[in-house]
C-alpha cells in the first residue's frame, strides 16, 4: 500500500505542460523582443525581453517543482506552441494578449487540479504565476489598445534605445 497523499503522475504532467506553455513564451516573445529591436522601437523591445525573462523564471519554478516532487524526473524541454514570426508590431500584441489569456484559464484549472489532489504547494506555484501573467496579460492588452487608439504618435515615441 502506498502512502502518496496526491497523484503525482497527473501533478507532474500538469507542470510539464506549464513548463512546455512558458519555454514556447519564452521563444515567442524573445523573437517579439529582436524583432521590435531590429524595427528601433527600443522600449517595446526592452520590455518584450522582461517578460521573456519572466517566462524564464516560471520555466524554472516548474522544473523545480517536479525536481521536489520526484527527483528522478525530468522536467520537459518541449515547447508548447508554434512561434510566429515577422508580426507587424500591432499584431503582436493581440497575440501575446491572446497567449497570455489562455495560459490564465489553464493554470488556474491547474492550481484547482492540484487542488483537488491535495497538493497546495504545486497550487500555490501556478496561483502566484498567474498573478504575474495577469500583469503580461495586462501590459499586451494595454499596448495593442494604444497602438490601436494613439497609432503612428504612440509608436513614435517607443523608437531609440532606453
Amino acid at each position: 500500500m502506498t502512502n502518496k497523499i496526491y497523484d503525482i503522475d497527473k501533478v507532474i504532467e500538469l507542470l510539464n505542460e506549464a513548463r512546455g506553455m512558458e519555454l514556447y513564451g519564452i521563444s515567442q516573445y524573445m523573437n517579439h523582443h529582436y524583432g521590435l529591436d531590429d524595427a528601433d522601437y527600443g522600449k517595446l523591445a526592452k520590455e518584450m525581453k522582461r517578460i521573456a525573462i519572466d517566462e524564464m523564471k516560471h520555466a524554472e519554478a516548474f522544473a523545480e517543482r517536479i525536481k521536489d516532487i520526484d527527483s528522478k524526473r525530468e522536467p520537459s524541454t518541449e515547447f508548447k506552441g508554434t512561434i510566429i514570426k515577422g508580426q507587424k508590431v500591432d499584431a503582436i500584441y493581440m497575440t501575446d494578449r491572446d497567449a497570455e489569456e489562455e495560459t490564465i484559464r489553464k493554470y488556474n484549472e491547474f492550481a484547482r487540479i492540484c487542488r483537488d489532489n491535495n497538493d497546495a504547494v504545486s497550487a500555490t506555484l501556478f496561483e502566484r504565476i498567474i498573478i504575474e501573467e495577469q500583469d503580461h496579460l495586462n501590459y499586451f492588452d494595454d499596448t495593442a489598445n494604444h497602438i490601436k487608439e494613439l497609432g503612428n504618435s504612440f509608436l513614435a515615441r517607443q523608437t531609440g534605445k532606453d
